[in-house]
């Protein structure tokens, strides 16, 4: 099946740059894996990678970019700032400037609105002596958002957003920002659709990108009843469905895969009835709701799901306090 072209291929961000409405994912992607499959997304023609220096494999992202031949000025290239590094942003850029290969970020996130405090039990995943993590509860995500706009004046990067950031922590960066987040990266898909984060994202000029599409591994989503349905009637996979779904709501959708014919099958989109977006948007609120991607912060997020949900000690919803 070809590339349906009655959807967009691109999006474009509040800077006035596109980028692509479809890119490769590299979360979880194996060592010894990476490279080969970012050389086969180039050569299908994705042009959009999707990467983090916390992944551990930007050097083979790298390799396969270098491999692949394209050149730099065609692709659209993310990473983002680790929890560990939120007090040294331009230090965690250069480290994966040079693992990439390249001089500057088409768009560099914040990964977390979650500052952890690097100690002898780890440089990454710091905990402390009773195994919760080494959260810096003290931490303004002001002061990280002014370093990000900082990087703006040096041409590292082109443009800046956040990841996993939730309608309280946009609101509590909103009363000093200069500069607009690009983008807000989460999980979505039918099963955690946030579609009031996307109406608020909307509002602001913030373009939303979809992490976890398909589901992560070992997710229900594939094998959903409903998701068979609108597949079997569209003629196409349920993977399709749930990358099309993105598409059509104009959200940037980021599957991830290292297998060679999934890669290029993901690249594949179609345009969706409005019954068919009805009951995808509406999944998640008729029972469905679920995550698969709950790191152990300890503390409320501000998502409407997020109390519970692999974070036991976490305060209730109704508790979240953002540091001012």
């Amino acid at each position: 099946m070809p590339v349906n072209t009655e959807l967009p291929t691109q999006f474009r961000m509040n800077t006035g740059a596109y980028i692509p409405a479809v890119g490769l994912g590299t979360w979880q992607a194996k060592p010894g894996e990476v490279k080969d499959a970012v050389k086969h997304a180039l050569s299908a023609g994705y042009r959009h990678i999707d990467g983090a220096l916390i992944y551990q494999n930007e050097e083979e992202v790298g390799e396969g970019i270098k491999e692949s031949g394209i050149p730099r000025e065609k692709l659209f290239l993310t990473s983002k700032v680790w929890n560990t590094y939120h007090d040294r942003v331009a230090e965690c850029l250069d480290k994966t400037l040079e693992s990439l290969g390249t001089d500057y970020l088409d768009l560099y996130l914040v990964h977390w609105p979650v500052r952890m405090v690097a100690n002898e039990t780890s440089p990454l995943f710091p905990t402390n002596p009773d195994g919760s993590r080494s959260v810096d509860r003290s931490w303004n995500q002001q002061e990280t958002w002014r370093q990000m706009e900082a990087l703006l004046e040096t041409g590292k990067v082109k443009a800046i957003g956040v990841s996993n950031w939730s309608i309280p922590y946009l609101e509590h960066l909103s009363q000093t920002w200069k500069v607009v987040p690009a983008v807000n990266q989460v999980e979505n898909h039918p099963l955690c659709s946030q579609n009031d984060l996307l109406a608020y994202c909307t509002d602001k000029g913030i373009l939303i990108e979809a992490y976890c599409p398909l589901g992560s591994t070992n997710s229900p989503l594939l094998k959903d009843e409903e998701l068979m349905k609108i597949a079997k009637k569209n003629g196409v996979s349920v993977a399709t469905i749930l990358i099309s779904y993105q598409v059509n709501r104009g959200v940037v959708v980021l599957p991830k895969s290292v297998t060679p014919s999934r890669i290029t099958d993901n690249l594949k989109t179609i345009k969706l009835d409005e019954d068919d977006m009805k009951t995808l948007n509406e999944m998640a609120a008729n029972g469905k709701q679920q995550r698969v991607n709950t790191p152990l912060f300890g503390w409320d997020l501000g998502f409407h799901d997020w109390y519970g949900v692999g974070n036991k000690d976490a305060p209730s919803p109704d508790a979240v306090t953002v540091k001012a």
